[in-house]
């Protein structure tokens, strides 16, 4: 389970004494990542179910789903970013292998 928590933390290798105390000062607790991921996820996939619910409302249930779908999304994406953190999973987004898929889901965002 450590051995995760390093891989999904950003930290495969063991790091100085210094660097590693000023990290785990400024870095949130595996717990409360995992809680926010949860949280995060949880209202992502609400408000993906709610703008596919919206879409039959007469006249404004397109752009009601266009909304709310789209907020499903950024919410799920960024709920990723509580377990890895925000610049190793922008860093794996826009890998040479992911590049490409990162981009059209971006621009269809």
């Amino acid at each position: 389970m450590d051995k995760l928590k390093r891989v999904l933390s950003g930290r495969d290798a063991e790091e100085p004494s210094g660097l590693a105390e000023a990290i785990d000062a400024t870095s949130l607790g595996w717990g409360t990542r995992v809680k926010g991921f949860i949280a995060c996820f949880a209202i992502g996939c609400l408000c993906s179910i709610l703008g596919s619910c919206m879409l039959w409302i007469p006249r404004k249930g397109l752009v009601l789903f266009a909304v709310f779908y789209t907020l499903g999304n950024i919410a799920s994406i960024g709920s990723t970013m509580f377990l890895m953190g925000p610049m190793k999973q922008l860093k794996r987004m826009f890998e040479p292998t992911r590049f490409i898929a990162t981009v059209v889901m971006l621009v269809s965002i």
